[in-house]
């Protein structure tokens, strides 16, 4: 367990130190580039979901939207009746953002007022990653949907991904559908750790 402790506080660390780390006042790097390209999705007209599985990065986000932005904001803490009209309220073109925490925006939402998808941190399991894109691809969606996954370059995301892909296709190959596999391998897990 200690093991997946420090590979969650990797994860953490590439999507912003202050997770972790109280007294951090520096800055992140991929916060600043989901800001720019916030911006440039704005200057475009267009509508957007940000999901990330970490609440406390979400609000980190909201803390530094910038200010020409409005934006919408749906947790796990968020009531069934409030996470209805949120949803109607960004449908009906209201805001431009709606940041919204992964497990909770996974599921039972019809989000098409967004015509593109973020997801600031990757997920083990793709099919939740799939289900909360979903939420734009719903009934009633008129536009296309761009999704966009920000993954930290030569990090523990970039492993994470290529341990999700290589399961991804094994599945397709035994199975033929896209499931994961929800357990790791002691070599896995270490190739997760190994550094350069």
């Amino acid at each position: 367990m200690k093991i997946f402790l420090y590979i969650t506080r990797l994860r953490q660390l590439c999507n912003h130190p202050q997770l972790f780390l109280e007294d951090y006042s520096g800055k992140s790097s991929k916060l600043e580039a989901l800001l720019e390209l916030l911006e440039e999705c704005k200057s475009g007209g267009h509508r957007v979901l940000v999901f990330s599985q970490f609440t406390e990065m979400l609000e980190i986000i909201k803390k530094n939207m910038p200010e020409n932005m409005t934006y919408l904001y749906l947790d796990g803490k968020t009531k069934a009746k409030e996470r209805i009209e949120l949803v109607e309220n960004f449908n009906s073109g209201n805001e431009d953002v709606f940041i919204i925490s992964l497990k909770a925006g996974g599921s039972g939402l019809n989000i098409t007022g967004a015509d593109t998808v973020i997801h600031f941190d990757p997920w083990w399991n793709s099919s939740v990653e799939d289900q909360a894109t979903a939420r734009a691809y719903r009934l009633g969606q008129k536009k296309n949907v761009n999704v966009f996954k920000m993954v930290a370059k030569g990090t523990i995301e970039e492993k994470i991904n290529t341990i999700k892909e290589g399961k991804e296709e094994l599945i397709r190959e035994i199975l033929d559908q896209n499931e994961e596999l929800s357990v790791l391998s002691k070599k896995e897990i270490l190739k997760l750790l190994y550094v350069k």
